[in-house]
């Protein structure tokens, strides 16, 4: 790339986000269709077109490389600031131990994906194809690390406490099937979630960083992959039997057509910077009441261009979230947030608008509980007609203030520079986005002022509930909603804290219609012919989520709808 396109990381965000903050949806150029339906000429061919160059993509790209299918990549970013989920995650990713037994590992991956084998559901998420997803998870995830070794095998997947095990014990299959998952790294003692990997060299690199240059190293070993950066695709194009031959995209602003002779398959993620689709699938208030720390370039392109060409809908409204602090930041008139592990560590409770406690603040980051804490925060008030947890507040006192930051500083959207955070977290209060206060009372009343608040916030509510709390810390025991007792500690040393937190994750899980081998599908379940989706645009994880599934699932079924593809024959124009 030349230099005239490099520009530094802050200010290439700086202007995406002031070019695009009065935009209500992805800033992407609609190409006119040709007069016929099909161009008479293609700017580019290739086996197999793939739309986003995230883990699924990659993953996708790289085995229908070495099933050899000549492969094509349309990438919307420019390469020198090329962020996708992938890159910017914690680099968890799900491996089962082998010697488990493979029947129980496809039980428990039926049980997160649909939970149609539990007793208790009323009713499976994705039935139909439920079965043949958890079939697939059994028989490629245990070899998850081999996979990403055999791209790179300096490649390390370091054992990460909390994440090797099943975090859903209750579920058919949870101890037999011997579930593991490791974190990308290339180091033997790795980074922790607060040191930077994104300029680093690759043998210096940890968690979603080093997961994504190992797939860059898969691509790059290919001699039959071209990825086409700044080239975001705005629709398919089919033939006269209706399968999908092409796809249609814009390179400065003019169109470009591609034809992908087997198959197209959408890799672009999910909808979090797409205003009217958060507006007509998110729970609660979709624009302000969520944030997210994934990239930016998540603006549901994908799910459009699948809908125009007919495809159904899934659960859209999933979402891996929970509660987190939205920065004062913006894309696309919304908010972007920042991973925020800090919820639930001593010294700090969180409360709703009028003060009040509603669950045990370890829920927020513990496993199972915190990919879907977001239902907590987004609950409405049947006799107010409102939203008594959007926002919450984290109120903490100066001992955890200083003790460490508040967010991830080396990963998520701090990590890659979308959000500036420091780490005693001293910018975010000179900014107002932390309020600060010399008592609980004075910061109460600072709350009941903030615009969100509304007015809501009742000063002696708050009081009580920090008096009544640092009781339970002597006593050892939370009384109210049973919080782990190693977090107990009181919020006692002034100044006192308040951040703002509201719904909010890496990304959402629902969107296009898609059977066990990723074929995009008609409202009927009738095939969309010749078009697959991997990834976070229809991530089967519909019912729960384990930390690292996203991640997981670019890599089981990547590789599944990769060899799949590779060996169809050509469609005919």
């Amino acid at each position: 790339m030349s230099k005239s396109v490099v520009t530094s990381r802050r200010s290439f965000i700086k202007g995406a986000v002031a070019g695009a903050v009065s935009a209500g949806v992805a800033p992407v150029m609609a190409a006119p269709a040709p007069q016929n339906g099909l161009p008479a000429k293609w700017d580019g061919e290739a086996d197999v077109v793939i739309v986003g160059f995230g883990g699924a993509g990659a993953t996708t790209g790289i085995v229908a490389a070495q099933n050899g299918a000549k492969v094509i990549i349309l990438e919307k970013n420019p390469q020198n600031h090329h962020y996708s989920n992938t890159r910017m995650s914690g680099g968890i990713f799900h491996c089962p131990f082998k010697d488990g037994d493979p029947k129980a590992l496809k039980d428990y991956a039926q049980a997160m994906f649909s939970g149609e084998n539990i007793d208790w559901k009323e009713e499976g998420e994705i039935p139909e194809y439920s079965e043949g997803l958890a079939q697939l998870w059994a028989d490629l995830s245990p070899t998850n690390l081999e996979f990403l070794q055999s791209l790179d095998p300096a490649f390390i997947g370091g054992s990460q406490p909390g994440f090797n095990k099943a975090s859903f014990p209750n579920f058919p299959g949870a101890k037999e099937c011997k579930y593991n998952a490791y974190r990308a790294t290339y180091q033997k003692r790795m980074k922790n979630f607060n040191q930077k990997s994104v300029d680093s060299p690759k043998e210096e690199t940890s968690s979603g960083e080093a997961f994504w240059r190992c797939l860059e190293e898969g691509v790059k070993k290919q001699g039959n992959i071209k990825v086409y950066y700044e080239t975001p695709a705005c629709s398919l194009l089919k033939n006269a039997k209706g399968e999908v031959v092409g796809v249609v995209a814009t390179q400065n602003g003019k169109p470009v057509y591609f034809r992908g002779k087997k198959a197209v398959v959408l890799c672009s993620g999910g909808y979090e910077y797409n205003k009217p689709m958060r507006q007509a699938f998110l729970e609660g208030p979709g624009v302000d009441g969520w944030a997210f720390y994934g990239t930016t370039s998540n603006t549901g392109d994908g799910i459009a261009m699948g809908m125009a060409a007919g495809a159904g809908l899934q659960k859209v409204g999933k979402s891996a979230a929970r509660v987190i602090v939205p920065a004062q930041t913006r894309y696309n008139g919304m908010r972007i947030g920042s991973i925020t592990p800090a919820v639930g560590s001593a010294n700090s409770i969180v409360v709703d608008n009028y003060g009040n406690r509603y669950e045990a603040e370890t829920k927020v980051t513990d496993n199972p509980s915190r990919y879907f804490f977001y239902k907590a925060a987004v609950t409405f008030d049947i006799s107010s007609l409102s939203y008594p947890r959007t926002p919450s507040w984290m109120i903490f006192d100066e001992k955890l203030r200083t003790s460490k930051p508040l967010v991830g500083l080396g990963i998520s959207t701090v990590g890659y520079g979308f959000i500036d955070w420091d780490e005693k977290n001293e910018k975010p209060i000179a900014s107002g986005l932390i309020l600060k206060a010399d008592s609980i009372e004075e910061l109460a009343n600072k709350i009941k002022q903030h615009p969100e608040n509304k007015g809501r916030m009742i000063p002696a509510n708050l009081v009580e509930q920090v008096t009544r709390f640092n009781k339970f810390c002597d006593d050892k025991k939370d009384a109210d909603f049973g919080r782990r007792p190693a977090t107990l500690g009181k919020i006692e040393q002034g100044p006192f804290y308040a951040m703002p937190l509201v719904a909010g994750g890496p990304n959402t899980k629902g969107g296009l219609l898609a059977d066990a081998d990723r074929r995009v599908l008609a409202w009927d379940g009738t095939p969309i012919p010749r078009l697959y989706s991997v990834g976070e645009i229809a991530s089967a994880l519909k019912f729960v989520y384990q930390g690292g599934g996203n991640l997981t699932e670019c890599l089981v079924y990547g590789r599944h709808v990769g060899k799949n593809v590779a060996g169809l024959p050509d469609t005919t124009l």
